[in-house]
């Protein structure tokens, strides 16, 4: 039922989790009673124990799983996020938005060659806010900038960015930013 929460077992081959040795060894060490139980006679405790061993390999996955994270470099993190940014900024300089729509997670995950969950993940580690968080106030800012020209309408401006309605972006700058993007 829980298996969803761990988004780590999602991540591409090369996003894996990098173990110590002795990190190596308690994995397996699970894995070991998770089979040796599977294997053996059925008793009215071997339920309770795989599911025990079970919970125990996964509690230490995200163990290990924090670990990567705190001990990742901070140049690394950084750098993803800068081209994070530049894929943005990419993204709302181009066409795209006018034929692809609003840039997603999945797309600034792809155009960074990382799956969208372990990019999902990173991002939250590193700034705190959600990818898809971090997507909005930058189209929120690409939509300020955009706004300041008095030649642009409201509604051309929407478009440009991605929107397919103009009331979406409005109630969408509103939420964010508290009022609506009428001059």
């Amino acid at each position: 039922r829980n298996i969803r929460n761990y988004t780590f077992f999602s991540y591409e081959v090369r996003e894996a989790l990098h173990l110590s040795e002795q990190e190596r060894r308690t994995i397996l060490d699970c894995l070991h009673n998770i089979r040796h139980e599977l294997q053996h006679a059925i008793d009215r405790h071997s339920r309770t124990l795989i599911v025990s061993n079970i919970e125990m390999f996964l509690n230490y996955c995200v163990r290990f799983y924090d670990r990567q994270f705190i001990t990742r470099s901070d140049v690394a993190g950084k750098d993803i996020l800068a081209r994070f940014e530049r894929t943005l900024d990419d993204y709302f300089l181009s066409d795209k938005p006018q034929t692809e729509g609003l840039p997603t997670v999945q797309y600034c995950a792809q155009e960074l060659h990382l799956s969208a969950n372990y990019f999902g993940d990173l991002v939250k580690r590193l700034t705190g806010k959600t990818a898809q968080e971090h997507i909005r106030l930058r189209l929120i800012d690409a939509a300020k900038e955009r706004i300041a020209d008095p030649a642009r309408s409201i509604a051309e401006v929407a478009y440009e960015l991605g929107f397919k309605y103009p009331a979406h972006f409005t109630r969408l700058f509103k939420n964010v930013v508290g009022c609506t993007p009428n001059r």
